[in-house]
């Protein structure tokens, strides 16, 4: 990125923004580096890149003709307030920032390096109470993401290499309809031109940035969403309602599907497809036994008695030692001129709406480091109205740590977000939503305007309108109602109940969290919990203090002060089974019997995974891979969650092999048999 560029800009800007308006002449002749082209068609060229610059940044640039003469164009920027800037409460402002720290701008490419520092040329100021109370999001941050959502925006094809299931890399030409994010991590949905059908890919298997095609072909189906498509991969006909055993307070994500309160030892599922059933008890199995359909138990102890099989004894390494390392994709993003313009107006913004900024606050607030904000103020500093000479540039100053812009009208003002910008937007919006709690109205009304402003529409209209062909409460074209069958009314009464159900135990913990975290005196904010810990039976009691919520990936944490363990401590929140009542004796959880399932693995794990296990490498971020034969690949961890890869090894169901250390080894045995025992007689669980 060129200095000069950026410069270039902000002077067209200001220079702009400084009068009612100015004719391309004049521009040209005060602007030095189109004074200085060396051709007019050069200067033309210039300009209309800056145009477009000015334009993508959400600057409402516009010109209009000399009445007098047509020949002669005027240039101006119309005012802060004009235009579809979003008009935001303090709250949703607030949601909203959070929701721009749901990945790591730096790196997840320009629409996400952007958002921030629009909002915060916004004006407003956040509720510190409120952003205390919402989590920090954390998604996948690739640098993918910025084409891609340019793609769907734009209506046009896109051509990657993706790796594909088996492993192997592979070219894709694709009409993007949906990119989003689903249990924290980001998808693409579209049209696969070779393939000639729609696809799913995981974002994070691009290895290597997206190249435009031209104008996408296959119209985008109504009413398509990321939820829908990654559903869709796990139907089958062999499905059925699951029966299960399980321990109570325990299988918590089990008991909230099936609707089932916590002490409840006899649980049934809903129906569902035997693969995304399996996988679901699979994860859950050293808390339960699954009694029918007699065929799914069988096919589990078949599925228990490989995974003894695969782990007993020494693991063969050789295939691990001759395997070839995966080079890791080097897929480079560069800041462009707008990327750095936007955050050098917002800077300015920030600062003049306050008079002045402490430099740690400000760098703080845009997400960088004090040094490259002193960098972007000695910009500011050279450039300004280049109509009226260099008496009237920008004042920046940052003396004592304390700094002030004047001098610099024409950037205070609001930028208003692109299409991709709002998506990205909506996708770190999505993340906070499982802590939301109390906040959950803010982050509806929100999304709503963020809505409105991908539609180019006021969101009170849009809250207003009329529901049209394609809405859900829209009437059958031909004008009569489309009538449910018995069988659709009854799953959704019980799919309506277990919602309630589910939502009930969640939505009263973290309300309980919201107001704790709200109070202003430790004994008001206090909480006795019952936790139920993901590495041994039973639940414990403890009388916590909650200080934040944090967010990584699809799951939320909860950072407490523990009496009972006299320090901070991480809940996770869907492990918080239930709010006991004040002076409910606190308690630790029984110790394990059998496998030793806590805390860390001390050593690199290094896992054989075939192409449906693919997902353990993702999931616990590998720090290298390897490529076999067949599509088979070597992952290693760094000390990973012991209990929580035990877990995912057996959700494999016999595509994941442990092959060191060798203790670790001898843990899946253990786990292993111990389902085994339990599924190879009757009677209750031990």
């Amino acid at each position: 990125m060129a200095a000069k560029g950026v410069e270039r800009l902000l002077n067209v800007i200001m220079t702009i923004g400084s009068r009612r308006r100015i004719d391309r002449r004049k521009l040209f002749a005060v602007i030095p580096d189109y004074a200085e082209a060396a051709s007019e068609t050069a200067r033309e060229r210039m300009f209309e890149r800056d145009k477009a610059s000015i334009l993508e940044l959400g600057l409402p640039l516009t010109t209009e003709k000399d009445v007098l003469d047509e020949n002669t164009v005027y240039y101006r920027i119309d005012s802060p307030r004009a235009g579809a800037v979003l008009d935001l409460t303090a709250a949703e402002y607030t949601v909203l920032l959070a929701a721009s720290r749901a990945w790591d701008a730096a790196a997840a490419g320009g629409a996400a390096r952007r958002v921030r520092a629009k909002l915060l040329s916004l004006g407003h100021d956040a509720d510190p109470d409120l952003l205390r109370r919402t989590p920090r999001g954390a998604v996948e941050s690739l640098p993918v993401l910025s084409p891609l959502l340019e793609a769907v925006t734009a209506g046009h094809g896109v051509r990657f290499v993706y790796r594909t299931a088996q492993g192997s890399p592979a070219e894709r030409r694709v009409e993007p309809w949906v990119v989003g994010v689903h249990e924290g991590h980001w998808y693409v949905h579209g049209w696969d031109l070779d393939r000639e059908a729609p696809r799913v890919f995981r974002a994070s298997r691009i290895e290597s940035f997206p190249a435009a095609l031209p104008a996408s072909t296959r119209p985008r189906p109504e009413g398509i969403d990321l939820a829908t498509a990654l559903e869709s991969l796990h139907t089958g006909d062999d499905r059925a309602p699951a029966t299960l055993r399980v321990e109570p307070f325990k299988a918590l994500a089990i008991r909230d599907r099936a609707g089932a309160p916590l002490e409840a030892r006899e649980v049934t599922l809903p129906e569902l497809p035997r693969t995304a059933a399996r996988r679901l008890v699979l994860g859950n199995l050293r808390w339960l036994e699954l009694t029918g359909p007699d065929s799914w138990r069988q096919e589990l102890l078949e599925v228990l008695a490989a995974l003894r099989a695969a782990h007993e004894g020494a693991a063969d390494l050789t295939a691990l030692e001759a395997a070839p390392v995966r080079p890791r994709p080097r897929i480079r993003t560069t800041a462009t001129d707008r990327d750095v313009l936007s955050r050098l107006i917002s800077e300015a913004s920030y600062v003049m709406s306050r008079g002045e900024v402490e430099l740690a606050e400000l760098a703080a607030a845009v997400g960088v480091t004090e040094k490259q904000l002193i960098d972007d103020l000695q910009v500011l500093f050279v450039c300004g109205d280049m109509g009226t000479g260099w008496e009237d540039l920008i004042e920046a100053e940052w003396e004592a740590g304390t700094v002030r812009v004047r001098n610099a009208d024409p950037l205070r003002r609001a930028l208003r977000l692109t299409p991709p910008e709002i998506t990205a937007l909506l996708a770190g919006l999505a993340t906070l939503e499982e802590a939301a709690g109390e906040a959950e109205s803010v982050l509806e009304s929100a999304r709503a305007k963020l809505l409105a402003g991908l539609r180019g529409e006021d969101a009170d209209v849009a809250a207003d309108r009329e529901p049209t062909a394609g809405d859900p409460a829209s009437a059958a074209p031909d004008g009569d109602p489309v009538l449910p069958t018995a069988r659709e009314v009854d799953d959704a009464i019980a799919a309506d109940a277990t919602a309630a159900r589910t939502a009930d135990r969640a939505e009263a913990v973290l309300a309980a969290v919201q107001r704790a975290l709200a109070a202003g005196d430790a004994a008001a904010g206090a909480l006795t919990i019952r936790y139920s810990s993901a590495d041994r039976p039973g639940t414990s009691v403890r009388r916590i203090r909650p200080e934040r919520i944090e967010t990584d990936g699809s799951r939320s944490y909860l950072i407490a002060d523990c009496e009972l363990a006299e320090g901070p401590r991480r809940f996770r929140l869907d492990r918080i089974v239930e709010l006991l009542p004040d002076g409910t004796p606190q308690s630790r959880a029984e110790d394990a019997a059998g496998a030793e399932l806590g805390g860390r693995v001390e050593s690199e794990v290094w896992l054989a995974l075939e192409p449906p296990a693919h997902w353990i490498a993702e999931s616990f971020a590998a720090g290298e891979l390897r490529d076999g034969e067949n599509g088979r690949t070597f992952a290693r961890l760094d000390s990973p969650i012991r209990a929580a890869l035990v877990d995912a090894v057996l959700e494999a169901a016999g595509a994941a092999e442990v092959l060191s250390p060798s203790d670790l080894r001898d843990t899946i045995v253990t786990v292993a048999r111990a389902a085994d025992a339990r599924h190879s007689q009757t009677g209750p669980l031990p």
